[in-house]
This record gives structure tokens, C-alpha cells and sequence, in this order.
């Protein structure tokens, strides 16, 4: 399951998934890991899904770029 990485409170890990919060243990997930990335989530194994990351994070720029201008 793929979801973005919301927040992490202490060792959980709170992940967005279909506009749902799950918890799972922050141990589970890469130490590279940040709040926005988009992971994949396979039973005891995430991994940051790098490429998607990237582009949702140009997706919300443009967006709050179109918000501010003038």
C-alpha cells in the first residue's frame, strides 16, 4: 500500500493512506525517512518512493504558487 508520511509522534509513525491516518512503528521505516514523503508500505517493509515524493512536492509548490499570485 502506498501512503505520505504525515507525522511521526515519538516511535509511531502516522501515515496517510486514501485520506485515512494509520499508525505504524517508526522503527519500520528508513532513517532517511521525512514527513511528506510518499512510502510504500509491504508488511514490515517501507521504502520512500523517491520519484513520486519529488513530484508531489512540485505539486504543491505550483499549487501555492497559484494561490499567491498576484
Amino acid at each position: 500500500m502506498k501512503g505520505i508520511i504525515d507525522r511521526f509522534e515519538g516511535d509511531i509513525a502516522v501515515v496517510e493512506i486514501d485520506g485515512e491516518t494509520q499508525d505504524f512503528p517508526k522503527k519500520i521505516f528508513p532513517k532517511e525517512a521525512e514527513t511528506g514523503d510518499v512510502v510504500e508500505i509491504s508488511g514490515d517493509k517501507v521504502k520512500v518512493l523517491k520519484d513520486e515524493t519529488e513530484k508531489l512536492r512540485k505539486e504543491i509548490e505550483q499549487l501555492m504558487e497559484d494561490v499567491w499570485e498576484d
